[in-house]
């Protein structure tokens, strides 16, 4: 009995993991992996917005990288509607799948 107590021999024979410790250090696992937002630049930005208009005016499909903290996305659509006051574009990428994108998410945008 007293060769369990000492040098921690009483918890190196229980190795288990409860089911609440694990999700927890899955969640801060993933917690460590998220990513700050990139800054562009003025000149980035007006090429952004040229291209969102190109494709608003001339109905041309467009892709658009959308920010994501652990991951970007790549939505590929046209450009139907502008909103200036709330600075959003509607893409559409099918007869009744869009989504409202916010400019200060938008990365980069491909032609």
């Amino acid at each position: 009995m007293s060769k369990k107590l000492e040098a921690n021999g009483l918890f190196e024979s229980s190795r288990m993991i409860l089911p609440e410790h694990r999700e927890a250090y899955q969640v801060y696992m993933r917690e460590q992996e998220r990513r700050g937002r990139p800054v562009l630049d003025d000149q980035e930005m007006q090429m952004i917005e040229q291209a969102l208009i190109e494709s608003y005016n001339q109905r041309v499909p467009i892709t658009v990288v959308v920010f994501n903290p652990f991951d970007d996305e790549e939505l590929r659509g046209i450009v139907t509607n502008v909103n200036t006051g709330l600075r959003e574009i509607k893409l559409v990428r099918g007869a009744e799948d869009y989504s409202w994108i916010k400019l200060e998410e938008i990365i980069s945008v491909i032609i």
